[in-house]
């Protein structure tokens, strides 16, 4: 028996490739034709080639649960997600304007503070986060830029629009599955991406390595990426994305800073470094200027990078940005700096830190979603809905003990695309993580990571958290 959609129910959720009715989106046409012309067997059969695909090539991360690690593959879900090229083009060009205010942001919050003296963004929300670092005060670094490498969190509600849901400046992960995603499609559905004009993403290497050269001062240059080592839970990527680039995978034991620069031991003595594509956390990167406790960063790194001799990608202090108090500020900082209203709309958030934000909070935790000004990966989070009385006064405190340290927002119904489970479609909801780069200009992958809650009715779309992942395909 073949495959078939009939009896897909969208649940009143806005579904991405069935309309309300049943009838199918634009560009979803050619997918829905393959999968019911092929068996049940078939379908699983390719749905079990892409998992143990990803056990080969070693495609997996860690989930750290009770002090133990454990690895596992990423789920991917064979079914695609398709974006209109219309619909494309509106999120490019609203990335690109929220990339460049952000980055003008930061430049002048380690600066010349306008914004704050201005009172645009209040002083002490920056001055008190944890990610404003004091050492980059004065920084200025190459070109200017400090975002190279961005992955901005995307989701749709039930009208259908795209909204931000946080911004990811400081090492943004991912990449390497949405790289993977479609190198499966191309060997499961090589001729439903042909006739359905797909934009390619396998281009993105290429595009990092000549940003990251456009850093260097000189030709030709040496370039790096930096990793935490083998135990971090992207370690994967780090090594995928050099051996793509063609260029060295490092950790703190191979580099050195000696004669005013950063180099690498090789067998051939040591190598000055050019460019670093740093994979760890800014205050990690060097004991001297921050951590002082950090076994895997660069002591003296931050005293070449300042005197311009090495370039680092992203930028230290760009975390400030990633603050999720900071991003409630983002339409008013896209309209300071670039005098123009934010094209992608944030959604509706409630700062803790402001009196009648707290209020409105405190009386509504049970309808809202509450999240931790820094943290990630979906924890430190608390969805209200789906949360205990417990769970709720353990927030209130939390949130009353430290107001600047929280933010809230509506509990949206994220979209919902089809997902294979169990042989059958059923919905699940999305995200999406499209990556951007800022080099001589700013450069937007057609695609990105949509990121899959694959348990029934979760909101929690984070693979740590039993999350999966999907191609997501970009038409012409």
């Amino acid at each position: 028996m073949n495959f078939s959609f009939s009896d897909y129910n969208t649940d009143s959720f806005y579904d991405e490739m069935f309309s309300e009715t049943g009838a199918i989106r634009p560009g979803y046409e050619h997918l829905k034709q393959k999968f019911e012309s092929l068996s049940h067997e078939d379908l699983s059969n390719r749905h079990l080639a892409t998992e143990r695909a990803l056990l080969s090539m070693g495609i997996t991360f860690n989930v750290y649960s009770e002090g133990e690690g454990t690895e596992r593959i990423m789920p991917i879900d064979i079914i695609p997600r398709i974006l209109a090229n219309a619909e494309w083009q509106w999120l490019e060009k609203g990335l690109k304007q929220r990339i460049k205010a952000l980055n003008m942001f930061i430049h002048d919050v380690y600066n010349d503070q306008n914004i704050l003296n201005d009172g645009i963004v209040p002083r002490d929300l920056i001055e008190s986060s944890k990610c404003f670092l004091k050492p980059c005060v004065g920084l200025k670094p190459p070109k200017g830029i400090w975002c190279h490498i961005t992955g901005t969190d995307l989701i749709k509600g039930n009208d259908g629009t795209f909204m931000v849901l946080e911004d990811n400046l400081r090492c943004p992960s991912g990449v390497s599955y949405m790289l993977e995603n479609r190198e499966l499609s191309k060997q499961i559905f090589p001729d439903v991406l042909a006739r359905t004009g797909v934009r390619p993403v396998s281009d993105y290497a290429t595009r990092l390595l000549q940003m990251l050269q456009s850093l260097a001062d000189r030709p030709n240059p040496t370039i790096a990426v930096l990793t935490p080592g083998i135990y971090n839970s992207a370690y994967f990527e780090h090594s995928y994305l050099a051996q793509q680039m063609g260029v060295e995978l490092v950790d703190a034991r191979d580099l050195v800073v000696s004669d005013g620069y950063v180099k690498m031991k090789t067998t051939k003595g040591l190598q000055i470094v050019d460019v670093i594509y740093r994979r760890i956390d800014d205050t990690f990167l060097d004991k001297n200027a921050f951590n002082p406790d950090s076994l895997i960063g660069i002591p003296g790194i931050f005293e070449v990078y300042k005197k311009g001799r090495v370039a680092l990608a992203n930028a230290p202090g760009t975390g400030v940005a990633d603050d999720k108090v900071v991003y409630a500020y983002v339409p008013r900082i896209i309209k300071y700096y670039l005098g123009e209203e934010a094209i992608i709309p944030n959604v509706e958030t409630f700062i803790c830190g402001e009196q009648d934000d707290l209020n409105y909070v405190l009386e509504n935790i049970d309808q809202l979603v509450v999240k931790e000004a820094n943290e990630a990966g979906g924890y430190g989070m608390l969805i209200g809905p789906k949360a205990s009385t417990e769970e709720h006064n353990l927030f209130r405190e939390k949130i009353k003990n430290n107001p600047r340290n929280y933010i809230a927002q509506p509990t949206i119904s994220l979209s919902r695309v089809p997902c294979m489970i169990d042989g059958h479609a059923e919905g699940r909801h999305v995200d999406l993580r499209p990556y951007i780069l800022y080099g001589d200009n700013i450069s937007v992958i057609p695609g990105g990571l949509t990121r899959v809650a694959l348990t029934k009715g979760s909101l929690v779309v984070n693979s740590s958290q039993g999350g999966g992942g999907k191609d997501t395909w970009v038409l012409y």
